[in-house]
């Protein structure tokens, strides 16, 4: 389980250190992929698996599976940490999450989020908003 939020420094060729605490729950492979909202995601490659199987067992029409296996595997990326813990970010999606030289690392149970510390102070506030109503929904529903 991934928990807590991080800020790193991305070095000059696009590495950056993943925080002690996940590198024990990441095992040797890893995939990153750009996240719907701007930011990268990072999965370790037993949970990539199963994202990928979940997805070829969905009744999808076939344009609608492929317009998804673009967007999701397209982007996606395998890499391994360095000998001192860092990875390397692809600049398509450095790009994508709008990373210059400071990254926040935010774990999400099963995956990791990589943002730029503005857009994830955005998101910060965005869903501060809307997650006490989500909570009170579930809450109606026992």
């Amino acid at each position: 389980m991934f928990l807590g939020e991080y800020e790193y420094k991305v070095d000059s060729k696009g590495r950056l250190p993943l925080p002690p605490k996940f590198r024990q729950g990441l095992g040797s492979e890893l995939i990153l992929t750009r996240g719907a909202e701007k930011c990268i995601i990072l999965y370790p490659v037993a949970e990539w698996h199963k994202i990928a199987d979940s997805l070829t067992s969905k009744n999808l029409r076939p344009s609608k599976l492929r317009k998804l296996n673009r967007y999701m595997f397209g982007s996606a990326f395998n890499l391994t940490l360095d000998g001192q813990g860092r990875i390397a970010l692809p600049s398509l999606l450095r790009a994508h999450a709008e990373i210059a030289d400071t990254a926040t690392i935010v774990g999400e149970n099963n995956c990791i989020e990589i943002w730029s510390p503005a857009l994830w102070n955005m998101e910060k506030t965005s869903a501060e908003e809307q997650v006490w109503q989500i909570i009170e929904s579930l809450e109606d529903q026992q």
